[in-house]
């Protein structure tokens, strides 16, 4: 089920996008495309491809919200926290490390003193 919600997504999603790249502009957006000397209150006659454009805008959302509920039921119940705070992980065996003492990897702390260069004679 879920599968098919989703190749129905993609094939809506891709289709969204030729029909929106399809379209002429009307102008408005960064001041180029077509557009002319339309007034403020008055509305552009419904296309086709308008249609098709909120069909697929319809259909987009409708099987992103279900690929959502599918997703929510599958999860499992109760938090990552919930899963936390019950067991704690098992400690780690020590092992030696193939690079030696690991504290002399680290930064010196606040307490070591500077290295002083030898004196010169």
């Amino acid at each position: 089920m879920e599968n098919i919600v989703l190749v129905i997504h993609l094939i809506l999603a891709l289709s969204l996008i030729g029909i929106v790249l399809l379209q002429r502009s009307e102008g408005g957006g960064l001041g180029v495309g077509g557009g002319g000397n339309k007034g403020v209150s008055t509305r552009s006659a419904e296309t086709a491809l308008g249609k098709i454009t909120w069909f697929l805008a319809i259909g987009f959302i409708v099987t992103s919200i279900t690929l959502t509920v599918i997703a929510a039921q599958k999860s499992s119940s109760g938090s990552v926290l919930d899963r936390v705070g019950g067991t704690a992980p098992a400690p780690v065996a020590e092992e030696s490390s193939p690079l030696g003492d690991a504290d002399a990897l680290l930064p010196p702390s606040a307490g070591d003193a500077p290295l002083t260069p030898p004196a010169a004679e």
